[in-house]
């Protein structure tokens, strides 16, 4: 019954969503609508929507099954359009006003993820993992959750670079309370890759044993949480802090030196640490932080960067809680 449930309040709500979609499309102008890859993932929402909104109301358990094979194999067609649109935006965004710009990326960007978590939650419930409901984890170690990005990203950051910062946590270690892990999933890499690329850049000539530990902090209360990455790379200088949140913009080239020294770097943490349909690679493009602000912003947080030039950078990340007790979001 839960799934058909589920399955009854998706057949209503997707549509709705993918419409609107489509709405933000036709919205932009001609010239950018043009675009090859912008055409193809406006007509993916197109084919979405009617695959979807022709579905007979879902009544049966044989009809729910259907239906959940189709919302697999739409979820697969969508699994590029983060990179989609970021190919096509960097040729086309020459031809918005920065402003539109941002605020047609924020909108699909984070419609995409609402959409993306009610689906794959519906899909979960078919499943029976342990600590899980759906995509929600009951019970999420924060901790736990950190140490497992930060190792990975520290272990690409070895691989690529021959040397990492560790990662030091503090703070409240032990909290653990509802959350849903894949948001988590796309801001925690691309923060990371940033704080070790920064420590590395800043003290190339150290060895990997004295390169500065990148601190981690971890702080709960009943209304949200917060995780504050700490690190020594320098900071991010007075004429870039003003850009570092603005889609495209990255200062990676000024280490690498050109386009495909930087793309063979740490900028393909996150499409590493992401491999899977659900999450859409952000590496390369200058996509990393607004996407990762964009989401916090629609999960009832905030992403904040605060810089002390020549020392290093304190990225906070704020993130309301779901338990229900306070204000939250809805996805």
């Amino acid at each position: 019954m839960q799934l058909q449930s589920s399955a009854q309040y998706l057949q209503k709500e997707l549509p709705v969503r993918l419409a609107h979609r489509v709405a933000g499309f036709r919205s932009l102008p001609f010239i950018v609508g043009c675009n090859s890859e912008i055409a193809e993932i406006h007509e993916l929402y197109i084919r979405a929507f009617h695959i979807l909104n022709s579905v007979p109301p879902i009544e049966t358990f044989q009809q729910e099954q259907q239906y959940t094979r189709m919302l697999s194999e739409l979820l697969d067609d969508f699994r590029n359009v983060v990179t989609m649109l970021a190919q096509g935006f960097k040729d086309a965004r020459k031809y918005m006003p920065p402003g539109s710009l941002k605020q047609f990326l924020d909108s699909t960007l984070t419609s995409r993820l609402g959409i993306r978590l009610l689906a794959e939650h519906h899909l979960a419930l078919h499943g029976d993992k342990p600590n899980l409901v759906g995509m929600i984890c009951v019970s999420m170690n924060l901790k736990h959750t950190v140490e497992r990005w930060a190792e990975f990203t520290r272990d690409l950051c070895q691989s690529k670079f021959g040397k990492a910062p560790q990662v030091k946590i503090s703070g409240h270690v032990s909290a653990a309370f509802p959350y849903i892990l894949q948001p988590l999933d796309y801001i925690l890499p691309e923060l990371f890759k940033n704080a070790m690329r920064a420590t590395v850049e800043h003290h190339w000539d150290l060895e990997g044993s004295e390169l500065p530990s990148v601190h981690v902090t971890l702080a709960n209360n009943d209304v949200d949480f917060i995780i504050r990455i700490s690190d020594r790379g320098a900071g991010v200088s007075h004429r870039d802090l003003p850009h570092i949140m603005d889609y495209h913009f990255t200062t990676a080239s000024l280490f690498y030196g050109d386009d495909d020294k930087q793309t063979s770097g740490m900028d393909d943490f996150v499409s590493l640490a992401n491999p899977g349909a659900s999450r859409g690679p952000m590496h390369g493009f200058g996509f990393g932080l607004p996407t990762s602000l964009a989401y916090a912003k629609y999960l009832g947080g905030s992403l904040r960067i605060e810089s002390m030039q020549g020392i290093g950078s304190d990225v906070y990340l704020r993130l309301r809680h779901i338990d229900g007790t306070r204000e939250s979001f809805r996805i």
